[in-house]
């Protein structure tokens, strides 16, 4: 097997399988359980995690927020509808970077009334996105807040999800810079984390504002030719300190979620030791990666051929993650953001 052909991370997937909406209760999604070292496979209930963690384990989270990136507007003038999914501010002033559609049919100057304000689109970026200016005196915030929508995937539909269960129970809301969810979150509830507190589990929080380039399809035959687009990260200083003290006692670090694990390996030192701070990451992980800071991960079913899938099977081992992920399909699990977990340890 080629671990650097894209086509050896392909796998079958029935669109029956796909989650286009949330399980009714959080933690009542299925959980597999894969032992990386045996290829050991178990099939339990989110809500048994207490049951499958130890004393003194830590859980690091992303505490990120999902903001109400894509916009609807019209074309000036012709009315033509339009949408703007923002990423992220750009550096001159009223400007952000964005995705927009139909971005043949808006040239560089063209306007967009979103009932707020007129924005102008800008030119292209190497990435494929845009320049998006808003005029003088209007927010960003407000725009968001008054037009806004949360960017749900596309197999996800709004009225079969409110936009509330696409955010974990966790987000800070003064860190609303996302445009993606850290989906591995989402299976908490309130309840669950108080009875894992109440069990001896600690939680950490760090942030990755998930960008969109976490979910870029690899485009190249060989994934060493792919590029991450960067996203900013920050481990504050007493997250950093208590993971290195877990860590130097012999506790584990239980990351929950790809985006965890891609932040705390960027700010691992070579010998595992955690800094702190913000930056920017492009860190790409695929198999023969050695990691330095998780010892176990929580992460859910990812799309065939993406590089969330890669990291995955660094970490759990190439042929024990398309095994697992052969019976999860057998076992008939969901699959993707709304979809089931699996807990690596």
């Amino acid at each position: 097997m080629n671990l650097y052909d894209i086509n050896s991370y392909d796998y079958p997937i029935p669109q029956s399988l796909i989650a286009g909406s949330p399980p009714l209760k959080r933690d009542l999604s299925r959980l597999m359980r894969l032992d990386k070292t045996t290829g050991e496979i178990s099939h339990r209930r989110f809500s048994d995690l207490p049951d499958m963690l130890r004393e003194g384990d830590v859980l690091v989270m992303n505490d990120a927020r999902v903001f109400k990136a894509r916009v609807h507007g019209k074309k000036i003038p012709g009315g033509a509808r339009v949408e703007i999914f923002f990423l992220s501010p750009a550096d001159a002033p009223n400007a952000w970077r964005a995705l927009v559609r139909p971005g043949r049919k808006l040239p560089p100057g063209s306007k967009a009334d979103t009932g707020y304000c007129a924005l102008t689109i800008g030119g292209r970026r190497k990435d494929g996105g845009r320049d998006v200016i808003l005029p003088d005196g209007a927010r960003a915030d407000e725009l968001f807040a008054r037009c806004g929508r949360v960017p749900l995937p596309p197999y996800i539909k709004h009225s079969d999800a409110p936009e509330e269960r696409y955010q974990t129970v966790y987000a800070d809301p003064a860190k609303n810079r996302s445009v993606a969810a850290p989906t591995a979150g989402l299976h908490f509830t309130p309840e669950l984390l108080g009875e894992l507190r109440n069990r001896g589990v600690a939680a950490e929080f760090l942030t990755l504002d998930v960008g969109i380039g976490t979910f870029r399809p690899v485009r190249t035959n060989d994934i060493r030719d792919h590029e991450m687009h960067a996203e900013t990260c920050a481990i504050p200083e007493p997250c950093a300190r208590r993971i290195n003290e877990a860590k130097s006692s012999g506790r584990r670090i239980i990351a929950v979620g790809t985006t965890v694990v891609r932040t705390l390996e960027s700010f691992a030192g070579p010998s595992g030791w955690l800094s702190h701070g913000a930056r920017e990451t492009d860190i790409f992980i695929t198999p023969g990666y050695r990691f330095k800071v998780p010892d176990a991960v929580v992460t859910n079913f990812h799309l065939p051929k993406s590089t969330l899938l890669m990291l995955v099977a660094a970490f759990a081992g190439y042929d024990a993650t398309m095994r697992a992920y052969a019976e999860a399909v057998s076992e008939e699990y969901r699959f993707f953001s709304f979809g089931d977990a699996m807990l690596i340890e």
